[in-house]
């Protein structure tokens, strides 16, 4: 009898340290980081494929790219797990300083930059470690615009809108945010949140990553509600602002050059338009189910120049095909439906936040992907995810970890 009494406590005593983990893991989206994880792995291994050939003939490791690209990989998901473990007051403070410590490196790097592949975009240490500020300025300018409209929103109503004798008491609860249109002191602040890294970036020049934030900060404009007028008047400015930056010669020769050879593909086969020429031959060769992975002759014998960053995409289309570039896309695709599946659940600030990480994950996937395939202009952007580089892997580990922390929240 003592013996029957007893046996039902072994299980309970198991159970009870577990459930405070299932708790935790019901927070997380698992789909969210099992996509990104997928398309970090997948990067590592295409990474591999398109720099061991050419390290071993200049008597290097054929895996240092492989493990640097892992390292990143490690401290991109420290980085996730810390920023998803954010609360609503925290990231409240996480959008101004992110926004002030990116501003500040864009700063650092007009006095103490290097040039990389044209662009003064780039902080090197001692170590050998290069960080881009502008990666990282992504992040920071769509949080701090969430933040911003939220705080205003919030501002508003406390001021006028929660009047006890008028309103409801579910209505004037604390934390509730006004959902009504941003005002136009709101846009005007948030334009000038968006001018001055803009206008850095595009100084050093780096017309892939201003793209990249005219594109996020336009998507958090959509989001919070911004009235037709403005999103037309916006859209009308960058038109004139470009058109404007290219007579001025605002713009590098040889952006100059990309963008001739994108509207003329088939002049200057062996300049500009080289890497693009490279890139189409080494996907024709793919065919549908492609060469296999490391069996690539273009890429194995390094015809196509940044083929570990900016036209990994070629590498997908040899080995892997077109089935293997259709997956890749579809992986995209599935992050991107998480995201917006998160930020349909949100509050106003965790809304636009993960509106934001949306569009600039989607956008930038679809330019580098786009300028691979010859259907955009060639301007540097890495493929999230995929593509070799430390600041662009740790900045996109930061922002699946705000989504993961915005679920978490609204949960």
């Amino acid at each position: 009898m003592t013996l029957l009494a007893r046996e039902p406590r072994a299980p309970f005593a198991l159970a009870a340290p577990v459930l405070p983990l299932q708790r935790r893991a019901r927070g997380y989206d698992w789909m969210l980081i099992a996509t990104a994880l997928v398309l970090s792995l997948a990067g590592a291994a295409l990474v591999w494929a398109a720099t061991r050939d050419a390290s071993r003939a200049q008597g290097a490791n054929p895996q240092a790219f492989l493990y640097r690209h892992l390292f990143n990989l490690a401290v991109a998901a420290v980085l996730m797990v810390l920023a998803s473990r954010l609360d609503a007051r925290l990231l409240r403070l996480f959008g101004p300083v992110v926004y002030v410590l990116s501003l500040l490196g864009l700063v650092a790097v007009v006095f103490a930059g290097s040039t990389v592949n044209g662009a003064h975009a780039w902080i090197r240490f001692g170590t050998g470690v290069e960080l881009q500020p502008s990666e990282f300025m992504k992040l920071g300018l769509i949080v701090g615009m969430a933040v911003l409209f939220a705080q205003r929103g919030s501002e508003r109503r406390s001021r006028s809108e929660c009047v006890p004798e008028r309103r409801s008491r579910s209505e004037c609860e604390p934390g509730r945010t006004d959902d009504a249109s941003p005002t136009t002191t709101d846009v005007l602040m948030a334009m000038a949140l968006v001018a001055v890294p803009l206008a850095m970036v595009m100084m050093q020049p780096d017309l892939g990553s201003a793209m990249v934030l005219a594109a996020a900060a336009f998507g958090v404009l959509i989001a919070a509600g911004v009235r037709a007028r403005w999103t037309i008047g916006l859209l009308a400015f960058t038109v004139v602002v470009a058109v404007l930056a290219v007579k001025g010669g605002l713009l590098a020769d040889y952006q100059l050059a990309r963008f001739s050879s994108f509207t003329h593909p088939g002049n200057d086969t062996q300049g500009a338009a080289y890497n693009v020429t490279q890139a189409h031959i080494a996907i024709a060769n793919g065919g549908l189910f492609g060469t296999g992975l490391f069996h690539g002759p273009q890429t194995n014998g390094g015809f196509v120049p940044e083929q570990r960053t900016d036209f990994v995409f070629s590498v997908v289309g040899e080995e892997w095909g077109l089935f293997g570039g259709a997956g890749m896309i579809g992986l995209y695709a599935l992050l991107c439906w998480r995201g917006l599946r998160i930020a349909a659940g949100a509050d106003r600030a965790g809304r636009l936040v993960a509106v934001g990480i949306v569009c600039w994950i989607a956008f930038q996937a679809f330019q580098n992907i786009g300028m691979n395939l010859g259907l955009t202009p060639v301007t540097g952007l890495p493929l999230p995810f995929v593509s070799y580089g430390g600041s662009s892997m740790f900045a996109q580990g930061l922002a699946i970890g705000l989504l993961q922390a915005v679920r978490r929240s609204s949960r």
